[in-house]
């Protein structure tokens, strides 16, 4: 299949699918990490249009002002920020949920924490997310970069919901993203994906 990674610069996802043959590409505003020449550097609503994609899996779209744990910065602002810019954000980035969602390729999968109502509301054709997972039910090893605790929703199209391949239970899965300390990459750390979850889906949808 032709593939787009939409949102990605460390190429994690794009890599898996790359691994089981498929023509995968990633696409962020930012340059690829790895320096792939299967990276592109521009709006994925443009990319989209691009090529004939059968499938097009969003791995992590900017969600800082639509998950539940952001909701409170909507009356109460952060240092330096104002309600006004906060909506602002909040329309950009349902309008990029939405365009991503409501696009016309056959098979999607968008990856997002879990959405708070007045996100639900600025969308399109919102549906409830169809799964709610965690990074460590693909994961065996716990010392290993899957066993951290990360309710990450999805909302799939012509998809198969997606099972989990991992041995651990939860017990040891640490809270990495949760206690991500303050700092110039905290957004990075926090948006990073993970390899045992993106063998699965390359295994299970590709």
């Amino acid at each position: 299949m032709k593939i787009l990674i939409a949102c990605e610069f460390s190429g994690i996802v794009r890599n898996a699918f790359l691994d089981k043959g498929h023509d995968a590409w990633s696409c962020d505003i930012l340059p690829s990490d790895d320096g792939s020449n299967r990276h592109i550097t521009d709006d994925i609503r443009k990319v989209m249009k691009m090529e004939n994609w059968d499938m097009m899996m969003v791995a992590h779209p900017p969600c800082t002002r639509l998950c539940n744990s952001g909701v409170r910065w909507l009356k109460s602002p952060p240092p330096g920020k104002t309600v006004k810019e906060m909506v602002r954000d909040l329309r950009e980035g349902t309008n990029l949920f939405q365009d991503l969602w409501n696009s016309d390729i056959p098979k999607i999968a968008v990856e997002n924490p879990i959405m708070h109502k007045y996100a639900k509301k600025r969308i399109k054709n919102y549906k409830h997310y169809d799964q709610k997972i965690q990074p460590w039910q693909f994961g065996d090893d716990p010392e290993g970069q899957d066993n951290v605790s990360k309710a990450t929703c999805l909302w799939l199209k012509n998809l198969p919901i997606l099972k989990p391949t991992g041995t651990l239970d939860g017990t040891s899965a640490r809270n990495d993203i949760h206690n991500c300390p303050p700092g110039p990459d905290r957004w990075k750390i926090r948006s990073t994906f993970f390899p045992g979850l993106a063998k699965a889906m390359a295994d299970q949808w590709g």
